[in-house]
């Protein structure tokens, strides 16, 4: 599963935005959080992890998160290839009607 796909779902964000937080939090700290079972914030976790939105470490018995920048780094460099697509397409649009209004203010005269 991809970063994008494993965002879709509301408790993933939520999950995320809470380590991007607190920095780092075991999975017990993050479960803590919802009104969900353990067990499925485990496999919400697992996803992030799979996804590499999020990085997990053991310490004894503990899991505990962070947010994996690389997977951050791939998903803000789509988003800003996407704006910059976008930008341009604005930028021609905004040229196409500058082009018109000088035209329409020629045949005026």
């Amino acid at each position: 599963m991809n970063a994008f796909a494993a965002l879709a779902d509301d408790t993933r964000r939520e999950i995320v935005r809470l380590v991007a937080k607190n920095g780092e939090l075991t999975s017990t700290e993050i479960s803590q959080n919802f009104e969900v079972s353990p067990p499925a914030i485990s496999q919400h976790l697992k996803i992030l992890k799979e996804a590499k939105v999020l990085n997990m470490k053991k310490d004894a018995q503990k899991r505990i998160y962070t947010l994996n920048d690389s997977g951050m780094d791939e998903m803000e460099k789509w988003l800003l290839d996407i704006k910059n697509l976008w930008n341009k397409r604005l930028d021609r649009l905004d040229r196409y009607l500058l082009k018109m209004k000088a035209e329409r203010a020629h045949d005026k005269k």
